[in-house]
């Protein structure tokens, strides 16, 4: 679903998704004084693109830090709206991640665990290009619909 192109800061060009469209919404949501409104949502998404450069100056062992853990959120938060716009079926997250940046992602639909995702070296959170954060989230969407659709009295119970 990925098509037409924004103009973004870095990391090519920013594709039209609607995974990207619902991550924009949700880091939006969180702007109750409407300092972001100015901002396009290429500018309010862009710590979510580590270009391969930028991860290699990244140590391999660090802490993650409040503003990685948050993005790691706010990505699952969006691919938890897409699964309810999909199926819905209202998927909530559950994180696990110790201090050292180990964990585990659950999205639960129901009684049925739709998305689990182990994490490593979140510290390095983040995507090379806006392709593939929409990818990542769609193909996250996709999966869990799929399980959805084979288990619905489990997701709707």
């Amino acid at each position: 679903m990925v098509s037409d192109t924004l103009e973004a800061p870095r990391g090519g060009d920013m594709v039209q998704s609607e995974f990207l469209t619902q991550l924009a919404a949700v880091i939006r949501a969180e702007d109750s004084y409407g300092q972001w409104d100015g901002k396009s949502d290429a500018e309010l998404m862009d710590e979510f693109i580590v270009t391969r450069e930028e991860r290699r100056e990244i140590p391999i062992i660090g802490d993650p830090d409040p503003d990685v853990m948050w993005r790691i959120g706010k990505f699952y938060d969006a691919v938890g709206l897409m699964i309810e716009k999909k199926t819905g079926c209202m998927a909530s997250q559950m994180q696990k991640m110790s201090h050292e940046g180990f964990g585990r992602i659950v999205l639960i639909a129901g009684k049925l665990v739709v998305v689990s995702k182990h994490l490593r070296d979140v510290h390095r959170f983040g995507f090379e290009t806006w392709a593939k954060l929409a990818e990542a989230g769609e193909k996250l969407v996709e999966s869990a619909a799929e399980i959805i659709d084979t288990y619905p009295d489990a997701a709707k119970g």
